[in-house]
């Protein structure tokens, strides 16, 4: 392992042992995550948590003790051409950003979706970064061999707000435009919703306008989903209330005994959010259709 500083960063060089990882209890089976910690600083990540796997800091530390995963490309090449692998889709980014501004230095991410195009295995992305357009032609190629989607990270259109609650992220005009550029580059991009924060983000005509936005930036879908605040999350978000929102503390503590907000208030917001959604038309350009794997037919 080396350490680098970049910024007020530790960059921690890290070689890692295997990159695809077996996920239960998701709608995906496999992610990958190019690093760990993120520089964006969500006071909300549920990812927080995972430093503390490294007995590091999650609170203090996500942001600005990372480790980048420098050998991931050569170990997920290995990885995909085993015979065990069947082809299966992957989730990039589900504990980490990987296109946090590391990645503008590093380009593992870059180089991870090369690799998947390379073995015709599809993926799916999820940022809260701009700077995914720099890899359109990446994502263009993985479109054509085996299909991606991009997915923007995109709770509230209000740039004070995601400020503060997102506080390293670009403003939501630059993601939106990120969300324009891709769709007119063939590629399926959405939008998340995500997440949607008690008595900051979540009326209905906030949630119409962030919807509305998306359909209007070309994106083929959007999704939304509550908070929700396991460990170290939890301290993190209650840390930015008293900060910035004293006044819904009381609400949260008792909204947030547990992990999730009750089931009541949860349908509540749901439907809420599911009304928004339901009023906007999303019209997408269209996408890049993966080829068909002509080795594949010739064996048939």
């Amino acid at each position: 392992m080396r350490e680098v500083r970049v910024g007020g960063v530790r960059c921690l060089e890290v070689e890692a042992k295997s990159v695809l990882n077996r996920v239960r209890g998701m709608p995906f089976e496999w992610s990958i995550n190019p690093y760990r910690g993120c520089y964006h600083r969500c006071v909300f990540c549920y990812a927080r948590r995972t430093h503390e796997f490294l007995e590091r800091d999650g609170v203090d530390e996500w942001g600005s003790v990372i480790s980048v995963k420098l050998n991931a490309p050569q170990v997920l090449r290995a990885e995909l051409a085993s015979a065990s692998w069947r082809g299966e889709c992957v989730a990039i980014g589900t504990a980490t950003d990987p296109y946090q501004p590391l990645e503008g230095r590093y380009r593992v991410t870059r180089r991870i979706l090369a690799e998947l195009a390379r073995a015709r295995t599809p993926a799916h992305l999820i940022t809260r970064s701009p700077l995914v357009i720099r890899d359109i032609d990446v994502l263009r190629e993985l479109s054509t061999a085996a299909g991606v989607t991009v997915c923007i990270s995109l709770p509230t259109l209000d740039a004070a707000i995601a400020r503060r609650i997102e506080p390293t992220v670009a403003p939501p005009a630059q993601r939106l435009r990120a969300v324009e550029k891709l769709a007119r580059a063939g590629i399926r991009t959405g939008v998340a919703v995500a997440p949607i924060l008690p008595g900051i983000t979540d009326g209905e005509t906030e949630l119409r306008e962030v919807y509305a936005a998306a359909a209007n930036a070309g994106a083929s879908f959007a999704w939304h989903t509550l908070l929700n605040l396991g460990d170290v999350a939890r301290d993190s978000y209650f840390a930015f209330l008293a900060a910035e929102r004293p006044e819904l503390t009381g609400a949260h503590e008792r909204l947030y005994r547990g992990k999730y907000a009750p089931r009541a208030f949860a349908a509540k917001i749901e439907a809420r959010a599911d009304a928004a959604r339901q009023s906007v038309r999303f019209d997408p350009p269209a996408t890049l259709r993966a080829r068909p794997n002509l080795v594949q037919l010739s064996l048939l």
